[in-house]
């Protein structure tokens, strides 16, 4: 132990002596969290709208009136001509085209029916998807005024929708993504800087000084890991209590089992970054390998897009991704109150990875004594 503590004060050394260390291991994780929490949504808030109204009733103002009194529509404009409203969607200057045919009202009067035309900028399916369902809403209400002007009462639907939202009452996407969010920090941590850690001992000649002394393999990969360790679990304290006070993220669950599955998580992710390190030559080889494993596993880990709805072959894959195991617990334990023996398989899966990952992490450290 008396070894394992000479090479952690090391360790620490070097961190805060590196002025290019600290401001990534704490000001990069802040700006990150303060950002992502309000870019990385899926929710749409802005559809911006060109109406064509070829009708110029009272029937075509009144639906489009529906649409600007929403908050949820940004009209970008007004024409009598459709190949205007064309120009400006090829242009990127609006996401959707509502087009209400002349003889809209006169169909509505005599037919009981009409149509009204919806072309959408279908490049982002996601976009084009909420927009539809948002007009569709709209005009579904729309419906229902004209049906009640017609019969001359309220009109109900034959069935009732009674509905509640479990775990995120208000539908807030900040309450689902800042856990993941959280994440995604102490996994930057965790793989990143110890991918760069050993192969830097090489690039500046140190490791053959090391090499040579008496110290065990598993106590220069202890000293290696520990101090990173401990930075990581800061950065997930840290993280939290900005995550409550900005952002009023629930913790409905035990704080101490979030701590406890995260320092399982870190031995993981630091054990797969010290075999990038012990396995590289240059630290633009460690870094450029680190890269692409964090790209795979952030883009496949739930964070942004629902693992459930990947193919069944990369749900396959995404079994030794680790940070999937992890975003799928930290959001349980916080958003649900999921107690350990609900999160047992996921953990415990976390827990293999990480016996993996340092036996191989130890076992790849050519010492030379």
């Amino acid at each position: 132990m008396r070894t394992i503590g000479f090479i952690l004060q090391k360790e620490f050394l070097q961190v805060f002596r590196n002025r290019m260390m600290l401001p990534m291991i704490f000001g990069m994780p802040l700006f990150q969290l303060l950002v992502l929490a309000y870019a990385a949504t899926f929710e749409m808030k802005n559809v911006r709208t060109f109406i064509v109204d070829m009708d110029r009733s009272v029937a075509s103002r009144e639906l489009t009136g529906k649409f600007e009194g929403s908050s949820f529509y940004t009209i970008t404009g007004f024409s009598f001509n459709y190949e205007e409203a064309e120009k400006s969607l090829k242009a990127g200057r609006s996401d959707i085209i509502i087009e209400i045919p002349s003889g809209f009202e006169l169909d509505l009067q005599k037919e009981k029916k009409a149509t009204i035309g919806l072309v959408a900028d279908a490049i982002n399916s996601t976009t084009a998807n909420l927009a539809y369902t948002y007009t569709s809403a709209i005009i579904k209400d729309y419906n229902l005024d004209m049906v009640e002007k017609l019969v001359g009462k309220p009109v109900k639907p034959p069935i009732g929708i009674t509905y509640s939202y479990w775990f995120n009452p208000e539908l807030n996407y900040q309450t689902y993504m800042v856990p993941g969010i959280l994440a995604l920090l102490v996994t930057l941590i965790g793989i990143f800087l110890a991918g760069i850690n050993v192969v830097r001992e090489k690039e500046i000649g140190t490791i053959e000084q090391i090499n040579v002394t008496p110290i065990k393999k598993y106590q220069f990969i202890a000293g290696k890991l520990i101090p990173f360790w401990i930075i990581a679990m800061f950065e997930l304290a840290f993280g939290l209590i900005i995550a409550k006070l900005i952002f009023n993220i629930p913790i409905v669950g035990s704080i101490w089992l979030v701590f406890g599955v995260a320092g399982v998580f870190m031995i993981a992710t630091l054990g797969l970054g010290l075999i990038i390190s012990t396995t590289s030559d240059t630290m633009q080889q460690s870094m450029f390998v680190t890269w692409f494993f964090l790209v795979v596993f952030i883009l496949m880990s739930g964070l942004f897009t629902s693992v459930e709805s990947m193919p069944r072959w990369a749900q396959m894959i995404n079994v030794v991704n680790p940070i999937a195991y992890f975003i799928k617990i930290i959001r349980m334990i916080m958003l649900k109150g999921s107690t350990f023996r609900d999160i047992l398989h996921p953990f415990m899966a976390l827990v293999i990875y990480g016996i993996v990952a340092l036996s191989v992490a130890v076992w790849r450290y050519r010492k030379v004594a």
